[in-house]
């Protein structure tokens, strides 16, 4: 038996495997628990084969297993997995499906993340939920005391100044049954703060010992918080071809619509990594208010393209090259270069 490509379709405790040799002939087909699954892989399937996956919960823990075992890992989105399923859907043919999309000579496959790529995306998801849960709470503190007839302020910030007050004014028709829940409300808010910002010092901290991250912080538009997340996402850049293929990768690119030779281009796609493109898409807000003050090559260049396109499209086109630069500067190891900004 000579094994040379293997689909698994992985789970939480059963591991569906399905093998074919040089010939697409198949000749292992076989479910397996969790804590074998991979031991009899090694002895059944020669080192050096391909063994392929969908990019989902541990495919990369069980990549870097495999790897270290001298196997080729190959991950690939589910959605290119789906048009080679045949049939009814079961965790069979989805093994079956990824050994033949992990063949086709066009195939994208998706990197392989390292231990601490995966602790900085970690951190990231975290601060990420908290931030959610305090926009909840302190929408919900908004509601409650509305009912009262009191208006809360606009912004988070004077919401926390306008708490202490609301407590200490006898006059405001708040109940004391009320006032002892909104003292708790208050001390949920000021609890997930310094949550967030035990978070964000630990971001600034790993950003500290990493030289990518480091020469990330050079870029215009590009904050420790930023810095940090496209680190945790390039890695050492050689996932990508190009910085357009990792542009396309957060959705930043256009979406295309194109039939009989004549090419339609719509809005960005979207795709991807929702939380970087918003990061981005932060950033270059910024980098474009300050624009109109400055005559550096970027700033000359949104200058000229503010002049004719709206301002969304300009944020956009600068997300997009901010992610173009992150990935010249992660990729070839370089500085960034405020005199090439404009051209890239």
């Amino acid at each position: 038996m000579n094994i040379t490509r293997v689909g698994v379709d992985i789970a939480k405790s059963v591991f569906h495997v399905h093998g074919v040799d040089r010939h697409e002939k198949t000749q292992w087909q076989v479910k397996l628990k969790r804590h074998e699954w991979l031991d009899m892989l090694c002895q059944r399937v020669p080192k050096g084969a391909e063994v392929g996956m969908e990019a989902c919960a541990s495919a990369h823990h069980w990549g870097r297993e495999l790897q270290r075992r001298g196997y080729t890992v190959k991950l690939i989105a589910a959605q290119f997995v789906k048009p080679y399923v045949k049939s009814n859907k079961n965790d069979r043919v989805d093994a079956e499906a990824i050994c033949e999309a992990m063949g086709r000579p066009g195939m994208r496959f998706v990197g392989i993340k390292t231990v601490k790529q995966q602790d900085i995306q970690a951190a990231h998801r975290v601060r990420e939920e908290l931030v959610g849960q305090r926009t909840a709470k302190a929408n919900q503190i908004r509601g409650l005391v509305g009912e009262y007839g009191v208006i809360a302020p606009i912004g988070i910030n004077k919401l926390r100044q306008a708490l202490p007050q609301w407590l200490e004014d006898a006059e405001n028709g708040l109940t004391d049954e009320f006032r002892v829940l909104l003292a708790e409300l208050s001390n949920d808010l000021r609890h997930l703060d310094h949550r967030i910002a035990d978070l964000d010092t630990r971001i600034e901290q790993s950003v500290k010992t990493d030289p990518a991250a480091r020469r990330l912080l050079d870029v215009r538009g590009v904050g420790p918080l930023t810095a940090s997340a496209l680190a945790g996402a390039l890695g050492d850049g050689q996932a990508f071809r190009k910085g357009r293929d990792f542009a396309a990768s957060l959705g930043l690119t256009p979406r295309q619509h194109s039939t009989g030779g004549k090419e339609r281009l719509l809005g960005i796609s979207k795709r991807g990594d929702s939380y970087l493109r918003k990061l981005l898409v932060h950033g270059a807000r910024a980098v474009i208010r300050h624009a109109k003050d400055r005559d550096d090559g970027l700033s000359q260049w949104l200058n000229a393209l503010k002049a004719r396109k709206h301002v969304n499209v300009v944020t956009v086109a600068l997300a997009n090259k901010t992610a173009r630069i992150a990935w010249a500067i992660v990729h070839d190891e370089a500085s960034y270069e405020p005199m090439l900004a404009a051209s890239r």
